[in-house]
């Protein structure tokens, strides 16, 4: 596989708040395990970080197969964080973190915030660049996600941004009703960046077995059909919050995507289902990028940034 040019490299670099970044595209959590069995089938040259699976404070089973099932465009997810909590994962991670070539991001599920907090410190330590903070995962006391909370989502943030030094990502769900608010009340607890979005809430189901294809019933839908959802939701916080870095994140297959996430307002874009059906998907998605750009005439990502119009 060809890595990417230098000046390619160069022309593509991008700021996400505080990280500095070689590259606009980011391996979404959960797409690419651990990241470093993935790296060694990919050409990870082509990311500027890629998030490794998200963790808890102690292992999680997750649900019972079927967990995963496709549907005619994208697909469904049931798996329920499976890990093996923050102790065995830093065990398993830290001898591959420093030699891969590509920055490491952890990602946190927790069922409060002080257990946020600690697997937060747990990925620090081991040495993730940036912890990213899903608030997708229910809350312990209603099961009600966090996201779906302002001051839930605020104390969660308070609690992690307060015990790491790396910078700190919020990811919010695109089910959130008020995904403006929230994503202000992370901003304002310390979130260096915003992620929009995780996967929608989804459904389908076997005619003939008159049963869900997977054993939750409702589960993540990702794929391309998420991508208007979170194009959405990275234009309205952009445009009420110009000044809070967004990695946006839903649906993105080509080099077009990421350009109209950037245009949106996003800084920067995560890849995530594309990467079941094509690992090396990077590398094609930054030629596709750099032809979109000479196209567009601009030279760097960040003329693209928030440049969306009005009617």
């Amino acid at each position: 596989m060809a890595p990417m040019t230098p000046r390619l490299g160069e022309t593509l670099s991008t700021n996400l708040g505080p990280l500095d970044l070689r590259s606009p595209l980011v391996a979404s959590s959960g797409t690419v395990g651990s990241v470093w069995e993935w790296a060694e089938i990919a050409d990870v040259s082509a990311y500027g970080a890629a998030v490794a699976k998200s963790v808890s404070p102690t292992p999680w089973e997750g649900r019972p197969p079927p967990r995963i099932a496709p549907t005619e465009v994208g697909m469904l997810n049931g798996i329920g964080i499976q890990n093996p909590g923050i102790e065995e994962w830093t065990r398993v991670m830290e001898p591959h973190i420093a030699g891969l070539a590509v920055p490491i991001w952890g990602s946190a599920v927790a069922g409060d915030a002080d257990g946020f907090a600690l697997v937060a410190k747990g990925l620090d330590a081991v040495g993730v660049t940036a912890v990213e903070v899903n608030l997708s995962c229910p809350n312990l006391e209603d099961g009600e996600m966090f996201s779906f909370s302002i001051s839930r989502s605020r104390e969660v943030l308070e609690a992690v941004s307060g015990s790491v030094a790396v910078p700190v990502g919020a990811k919010l769900s695109p089910n959130t009703p008020d995904i403006v608010g929230v994503a202000a009340a992370c901003a304002e607890a310390g979130a260096d960046f915003l992620v929009l979005t995780n996967t929608a809430f989804g459904f389908a189901l076997s005619s003939r077995d008159r049963k869900p294809l997977i054993s939750g019933g409702v589960g993540g839908y990702s794929g391309p059909g998420l991508k208007p959802i979170s194009l959405r939701c990275v234009y309205e916080v952009s445009r009420s919050l110009p000044d809070v870095p967004i990695l946006g994140c839903g649906g993105v297959v080509h080099g077009r995507d990421v350009v109209e996430y950037l245009i949106a307002g996003a800084s920067a874009v995560e890849a995530g289902t594309i990467h079941f059906a094509e690992p090396r998907a990077g590398v094609r998605i930054i030629r596709e990028l750099g032809r979109e750009m000479r196209r567009l005439g601009v030279e760097t990502v960040g003329e693209l940034v928030g440049t969306v119009g009005e009617w």
